[in-house]
């Protein structure tokens, strides 16, 4: 009874001192009545502050009081204002341009501007400023919001207009097509560790997602030598005080102006060249301690950028304690693409700074935690709650995809889109394949289109290779799903018909994948011309390059991940198998020497049988660890994060006798160490590959068991990091040992920047270097030159060996 009577008190004290908390709000304009957008009110010596809107719109919640508020925008002279703050009260504030005085100017013997004396000083102490905030915690808000300002009236088939709609665009296809509001507490320890726990989220449109908006995205510190925006840019973008500055910009000092009683230095950044990462814009920084105040700056398409036309960060600092940390930051971008323009801008607001935190250990480990329960607060709490008041638009949106989302998320609603899409067309069964989706029940079929489906190969001629799918996803929370399979295959030339099912569950946090059946396989277990790509040089190049065989088979795969970074999977195999001849030899043309060849690639004059009917039944355990303790939490579960350092592998496959009838005998044990995309700053990014292994044991091994390479002989090739551009298919696959070795660096427009027309399309320079050693081919070597676009690529390649004359060729690529 106490405890309940003390509950009641307390949550009495709690609820009064909230109903006391009052507003103060109003709108910040500049001498001309115009708003100010996205400008920050501060409680002088604190961190408690909001931002205004893009429309100078402002509201902040404070318990009563008289308080000292502090009105300030880059480029505007800081107000402040003593309130008396007893109830909800409105104030409006007018900000006056900023004027920056050019006192009497020195030129130095090198004719140098004032700005260069000031930046040096900025640079020199760049590092003491990245590294004296050891640790903090703070809460912050993020708004982010994209609209789509055009948009075609189709897209690859799809109607536009019919899809604005379901976006809740207008009838000109225009709108806000995203809108979501955040907080999170975010925790850092220098250097670079970040923990961020989303506490609430609201996303327009949809009652269950929860927002993309991320505190540790917009961490940007301009200390940083350079900033690596992954997907806007190729190549790292340089800050302006960077330890190597001076070499990619120029300074001009446009004046000084006191504030608090500090000197403010406005400096003009510009790049020296025209098409490096730098941007363009003002940077502020404060005489005697020479730390950033504040910076306006924008990059645009000029320096190579993607997608974007502009983007532009405003950031504004704040004094905690002793130090400075930011108090908001603005990211605005416009762009477009396939005739697509959007614009929108991110908005972070930071508050309540601790810069003595404690911190539990294996805290920044998880990068990131969102709850399950992260989007359930209502319009209420968000009334009260956020820093940066909702325009007119923003208010609008909200209204409308609330009541979209109640609709979205109806079984009527739901069957009425099935009803739509799920049409059988000749379209849909010729080319893309027929889906039929019941959105209520979660569950989805897949038939595949025809025109794969559809193959030719010298071993069965024309060929039905048809396959269908279905999954339904049965929990929600963690999205697992079950799958099933099937595929039937017929050779009118072989007269073969197989048929193999497939099933995939999960099992806790493992997956269980079976399958069972025949099929007509690769001999090569890579794969390494597609059916598709084989059938076209088959019937208009008289070149069969695939070489195939037959297995009746069961196999069974578990894989997962034990923990952190260590991941494993194992899988059994029973497979009966044969050899098949070539049963076909029509082409469409039948071009100067070019024959077909035999369905043995090691005898391709005769049709004699590659190995005899064999069993096997083998056992394959494959262990990889990337030393990856970085992870994120959804409510659907973890997601760990790409390690920095490189992933080391383990692979052994034991074939055993006797088993079921199994022919086979022999133990191969494998390695390998790989890392893609390694940043090499400003020269590009770094690929490699390197493996090794050894039979130990070779009783019994046919074709199918040896050692196989991903090589390539025709004009596509799949850009895989440890493929071959130029290397036969199957003539160099060991039963002994072998090393192979991959190197690819990506210059990111590092020579290309030069050439006009190259510099224009955005291309990047690809040089990539293989090596392969077996008994068979003992050292190959290949050298690659290429330049890609947005993962197309066109490399020109020469190989050699001790053994075989040089060859050169033009690969095109695709690589995602």
């Amino acid at each position: 009874m106490k405890s309940t009577l003390l509950f009641i008190f307390f949550y009495s004290i709690c609820s009064s001192a909230f109903a006391q908390q009052v507003s103060l709000s109003g709108k910040v304009v500049d001498a001309g009545g115009k708003p100010v957008p996205f400008a920050s009110v501060y409680i002088k010596n604190t961190s408690k502050g909001a931002s205004a809107n893009i429309e100078g719109d402002y509201s902040i919640k404070l318990q009563p009081g008289q308080y000292e508020v502090q009105y300030k925008a880059v480029g505007y002279k800081q107000e402040s204002r003593t309130i008396d703050l007893k109830e909800n009260t409105t104030f409006y504030i007018t900000l006056t341009a900023e004027v920056y005085e050019l006192k009497a100017v020195t030129i130095n013997a090198k004719g140098e501007d004032p700005a260069y004396a000031i930046i040096r000083k900025a640079i020199k102490k760049r590092k003491a400023h990245l590294s004296e905030v050891k640790a903090y915690t703070c809460e912050v808000y993020i708004k982010g919001l994209q609209k789509l300002l055009a948009a075609p009236k189709k897209f690859m088939g799809a109607d536009m207009n019919q899809i604005g709609r379901e976006l809740g665009l207008d009838s000109n296809r225009r709108g806000i097509i995203y809108l979501s509001e955040s907080e999170s507490k975010l925790s850092y320890q220098y250097p670079n560790q970040l923990h961020e726990e989303m506490i609430t989220s609201k996303f327009s449109g949809s009652n269950r997602m929860f927002s993309f908006n991320r505190a540790t995205d917009a961490q940007v510190n301009f200390y940083e030598n350079y900033q690596n925006w992954q997907g806007l840019s190729n190549r790292p973008l340089m800050s302006p005080v960077s330890d190597n500055a001076l070499f990619y910009y120029r300074y001009k000092l446009m004046g000084t102006s006191t504030e608090n009683g500090v000197v403010i230095n406005k400096i003009k950044v510009t790049p020296r060249r025209g098409h490096d990462p730098c941007f363009d814009g003002y940077i502020y920084i404060v005489d005697d301690s020479w730390r950033i105040y504040a910076l306006d700056l924008y990059i645009t398409s000029r320096a190579n950028i993607n997608f974007a036309d502009t983007i532009r960060i405003n950031q504004q600092f704040m004094p905690v304690g002793k130090v400075w940390l930011q108090s908001s930051n603005r990211f605005d971008f416009t762009g477009g693409l396939l005739g697509f323009k959007l614009k929108g801008y991110f908005i972070s607001v930071y508050k309540d700074y601790d810069l003595s935190p404690v911190f539990t250990k294996g805290q920044f480990n998880e990068l990131l935690h969102i709850p399950p329960k992260v989007n359930k607060n209502d319009t209420a709490y968000w009334n009260k709650e956020r820093p940066v008041p909702l325009t007119t638009e923003e208010k609008t949106d909200y209204q409308k995809k609330e009541k979209l989302a109640i609709k979205r998320e109806s079984k009527t609603y739901l069957d009425s889109l099935d009803k739509a899409t799920n049409k059988v067309t000749p379209a849909g069964i010729l080319l893309t394949g027929t889906n039929v989706i019941n959105r209520y029940q979660r569950s989805f079929y897949h038939f595949d289109p025809l025109i794969s489906s559809v193959l030719f190969n010298t071993v069965e001629g024309v060929t039905l290779n048809y396959g269908a799918t279905f999954r339904k996803r049965y929990d929600t929370v963690t999205n697992k799903s079950i799958g099933f399979g099937a595929n039937l295959r017929y050779g009118f030339s072989s007269h073969l018909f197989n048929a193999n099912f497939s099933a995939d569950i999960p099992v806790g946090t493992f997956k269980l994948e079976m399958k069972a059946g025949s099929d007509v396989v690769d001999m090569n277990s890579n794969n390494p011309i597609s059916p598709f790509f084989n059938s076209i040089y088959t019937l208009f190049m008289r070149e069969n390059y695939q070489k195939l065989y037959q297995k009746e088979f069961t196999a069974a795969t578990l894989s997962g991940r034990i923990t952190g970074g260590w991941q494993v999977s194992a899988s059994l195999e029973w497979a009966y198998r044969k050899w098949l001849p070539n049963t076909n030899t029509y082409s469409f043309f039948h071009p100067d020497g070019h024959e077909f060849t035999s369905n043995n690639p090691l005898v391709p004059s005769a049709d004699v049988p590659l190995f005899p009917n064999n069993g096997s039944f083998k056992l394959n355990v494959r262990t990889t660890y990337d030393f990856s303790n970085k992870y994120e939490t959804y409510p659907f579960g973890r997601r760990y994060l790409p390690s920095d350092y490189p992933t080391i592998g383990l692979t052994f496959t034991k074939g055993l006798y006797g088993v079921f009838g199994s022919d086979v005998d022999y133990d191969l044990l494998a390695a390998d160490i790989s890392k893609k995309d390694i940043s090499m700053g400003v020269y590009g990014r770094t690929s490699f590959f390197i493996g090794a292994g050894k039979f130990l044991n070779a009783n019994s091994v046919y074709f199918p068991d040896y050692k196989q390479f991903s090589g390539n002989q025709i004009l596509f090739y799949k850009n895989d990091i440890n493929s071959f551009l130029l290397l036969d298919y199957y003539n160099f696959s060991t039963y002994t040992e072998y090393v192979e070795g991959h190197l690819e660096h990506n210059f990111s427009g590092f020579i290309t920047n030069k050439i006009p027309l190259i510099r224009k399309l955005k291309l990047q320079e690809i040089v990539d270097f293989n090596y392969l050693c077996t008994p068979e081919l003992h050292n190959y070597y290949e050298l690659g030159f290429g330049l890609q676009y947005l993962g197309f690529r066109v490399m020109y390649g020469t190989s050699f060996n001790t053994s075989s004359n040089v060859k050169n060729a033009v690969r095109i690529g695709v690589s995602f």
